[in-house]
Order: structure tokens, then C-alpha cells, then sequence
């Protein structure tokens, strides 16, 4: 499977929150880097990754944020 980079608008708005989502992030298989523009007011998540949008807004919210695709 090819990698391919997805955007996301968070509610991951501060450094704390970033530092809440990175272990489960940095855990979850197939995701290869991640970053979240806490300066966008949408709180841009850019994941670069092999698996579904759907895994990674699950796991998102498994830590108590939302994530929403950018098309």
C-alpha cells in the first residue's frame, strides 16, 4: 500500500493536546510522521501514513479530540 499524506481539522489546539495524541500517534501501525499546525484556527493534523482516515479519526477520538478529513 502506497503512503499517502491526509489532512485533518482537530480540536488539538494547544502543545498539551499535541503532547496527549503523540504516543498513541506514534504507536498506531502504518503512520510514518504526523504534525499538527496548532497556528491554522482549524488545527490542521498532516499525517503521512499507509492505513484509512477512518483509523486514525478513531484513534483521534479514542484520546478525546475530533478529527474531521479535509477533502
Amino acid at each position: 500500500m502506497e503512503t499517502n499524506e491526509l489532512k485533518f481539522k482537530t480540536n488539538i489546539n494547544c502543545g498539551g493536546c499535541v503532547s496527549k495524541v503523540k504516543p498513541f500517534l506514534d504507536n498506531l501501525e502504518g503512520v510514518e510522521a504526523w504534525e499538527v499546525d496548532t497556528d491554522n484556527v482549524d488545527k490542521i493534523l498532516t499525517v503521512k501514513t499507509k492505513i484509512a482516515d477512518e483509523d486514525i479519526i478513531d484513534t483521534i477520538e479514542e484520546v478525546g479530540f475530533k478529527a474531521e478529513l479535509i477533502q
